[in-house]
């Protein structure tokens, strides 16, 4: 039987510049240090390659605030400016001077701030599944939508999600994540069939934890940002797009490593949950970034 991933990941508390604390984790892997800046309001389980302990990474992360374990902020902050001040929090408690900053989703905009702000840190940014800001904007490519009218849709979205979870928040706590209802979320091709279903069912378990509308909260504080600058960042960059991805559009991904140079841009027959669903093939890219930084 396959151990579960949970058995490979060490939580562990950390306080960032105003006061919240935080909920880091580590894989304790033998290796080079990544630093990781997951999707919004996801778990270690994203990335189940990084779990294992023979992966030949040494993996640093955290929760977001009010997300597994981390604390919500007294002020109710969760904009960019909170984000990156976390992940430096976490990186100086870890005692990390500059690290490969791995990044999925939302997480690929706070990889790119902090680069930006500071590039000192950055050694290089595996980009999965995410652009560097204006999130929104970007959703519901594959449909043709334009930019604009996405964005509008998909922060009308949020707010109602934030105006509705209290309703909502007892029927999402009370999925009963098994196998089948896991192997029910794959078919539905909203992710990929290629994804393992235990790891599925680990990760969405945890997921489901977190309240819809501080998710909603978190998610509205990533739209107000639009998109980061490019021009400052000077380092190894890999771009891994999804074909069917509906969250981020591959030819935004695109454009955005046509604006870095000498990045590199690869298209999976994948869906936003990249990591989860192609875990061997992300992990050999960045061990291959990790390589290109040495």
């Amino acid at each position: 039987m396959k151990p579960p991933t949970a058995a490979f990941v060490r939580y562990y508390d950390v306080e960032s510049a105003d006061g919240t604390r935080l909920r880091a984790w580590t894989n304790d892997a033998d290796g080079p240090t990544v630093f990781l800046s997951n999707g919004l309001g996801t778990n270690p389980h994203a990335w189940p390659a990084l779990l294992r302990p023979d992966c030949g990474l040494h993996v640093v992360s955290w929760n977001h605030r009010g997300v597994g374990g981390s604390e919500r902020p007294a002020d109710g902050r969760v904009d960019l400016d909170a984000f990156v001040e976390d992940a430096l929090a976490v990186m100086d408690h870890a005692g990390i001077d500059s690290a490969v900053v791995a990044s999925w989703s939302a997480g690929v905009t706070i990889a790119f701030e902090l680069a930006g702000r500071h590039p000192e840190r950055v050694k290089g940014i595996l980009a999965v599944a995410g652009v560097p800001g204006n999130t929104f904007a970007t959703m519901l490519a594959p449909l043709r939508m334009p930019p604009a009218v996405s964005k509008q849709l998909m922060v009308g979205l949020a707010r109602t999600a934030w105006v509705s979870g209290r309703a909502l928040a007892p029927l999402t706590r009370r999925i009963p994540w098994t196998n089948a209802t896991a192997n029910m979320l794959r078919l539905t091709r909203l992710i990929n069939p290629a994804a393992d279903t235990a790891e599925l069912r680990t990760l969405m378990q945890e997921f489901c934890t977190t309240h819809p509308s501080w998710y909603a909260k978190l998610a509205l504080g990533v739209s107000e940002h639009q998109r980061v600058s490019l021009s400052r960042i000077d380092v190894p960059v890999t771009f891994i797009a999804g074909k069917w991805d509906m969250l981020t559009g591959a030819r935004d991904m695109l454009s955005a490593s046509e604006r870095v140079a000498g990045s590199r841009f690869l298209e999976f027959d994948a869906t936003h949950f990249i990591p989860l669903e192609f875990p061997d093939l992300v992990l050999e890219e960045l061990k291959d970034l990790v390589d290109r930084t040495a």
